[in-house]
């Protein structure tokens, strides 16, 4: 079964077509960094205005890629949530029109369960395991039992990991995306720099749950009180000492996590899952099963919604045209598992 995926949820336009929920037969993604770099943030408006320009020349190059014609393809599925509503729409619309055109079932996909399906495009990962998803509107540490039922452990409880890094680059002026470019920095720089403080390990419930609004501040405002003598304060060291904290800040949470529940693989889905850092101290523990994504399947793409799509289609289950985009996880079996 071909299905073509379209993601827009955020900044990305991407379109690809899977066969079988785990061959791609292509993977567009058209990335709007140049339209947003001067703002060193995503505009919706600016997004999603781009989105429209663009999503049928994506999707015509990923059916071309693919070898196929619109007669091709047995499914159409699209990102409906989470998002930005502006950017969702765009792609949800062309999708459900693509689909309605054709008599193909569709089916509407949630943002969050698609990147943690993306290491399943190159290898297949048996339920349960923990998962771990942090992007830029999100940290989610959970357990999956299915493609669609995972109970969310732990979460930020203020701003997404993401998110702090491109707060921290936007500040001193590091570049556009901020999680590349500390990323990139942090390789050259002396993790050692500057002790920043580790949030304490919250108890009870919120055993798992992070926190960076405490670290972001102390890199942004308090920068000199946390600098080691002799160390200096350029911007590979700094974003070394931060991309240090914020990564330990996050597996110590995920290693409570597999401690308390015995779950010994973990899967890793969102565009921070890209950072190098990340990727090498998980890949350091032996006596875990950790899967990543490749590069091109952490940040934002339609190849995962389209593997994921094919998962329901298999279940018979598909969704009206009525469907609407929202801004929210939701469907989440939300707090608390013990």
């Amino acid at each position: 079964m071909r299905i073509l995926g379209i993601e827009s949820s955020c900044d990305e336009c991407a379109a690809a077509v899977v066969e079988d929920g785990h061959r791609i037969l292509s993977n567009v993604v058209m990335t709007q960094i140049p339209l947003h770099q001067r703002y060193q943030g995503v505009v919706p408006e600016v997004a999603s205005r781009a989105h429209t320009e663009w999503i049928m020349g994506v999707a015509e190059k990923a059916l071309a890629d693919a070898g196929l014609g619109p007669d091709d393809i047995d499914g159409v599925a699209a990102t409906a949530k989470p998002g930005l509503i502006g950017s969702l729409a765009v792609g949800l619309s062309f999708a459900k029109a693509f689909a309605w055109a054709r008599n193909l079932p569709f089916k509407g996909i949630n943002h969050m369960l698609a990147h943690l399906y993306a290491p399943q495009l190159v290898e297949r990962v048996e339920y349960p395991f923990i998962g771990l998803l942090v992007s830029g509107g999100h940290t989610i540490i959970c357990r999956a039992d299915d493609f669609d039922t995972i109970a969310v452990m732990g979460t930020t409880i203020d701003d997404a990991a993401g998110e702090a890094f491109d707060k921290v680059a936007k500040h001193y002026g590091f570049g556009y995306p901020g999680g590349l470019v500390i990323d990139e920095l942090a390789e050259r720089g002396d993790p050692r720099a500057f002790k920043f403080p580790l949030p304490s390990l919250h108890k009870g419930e919120h055993r798992y749950d992070v926190s960076y609004s405490g670290l972001k501040t102390a890199v942004i405002h308090h920068l000199p009180s946390y600098q080691r003598p002799g160390a200096a304060a350029t911007p590979e060291n700094i974003a070394a000492s931060f991309r240090k904290t914020a990564i330990d800040t996050l597996l110590s949470r995920l290693y409570r996590a597999v401690a308390d529940t015995g779950i010994a693989t973990v899967v890793a889905g969102g565009g921070v899952a890209a950072n190098s850092y990340l990727r090498r101290e998980l890949g350091a523990r032996a006596e875990l099963r950790v899967l990543f994504p490749p590069l091109a399947l952490c940040g934002d793409n339609a190849a995962m919604v389209a593997g994921l799509a094919w998962n329901y289609f298999q279940r018979g289950e598909t969704d009206g045209w009525d469907i609407a985009p929202s801004s929210r996880v939701s469907d989440f079996k939300w707090r608390r598992t013990k």
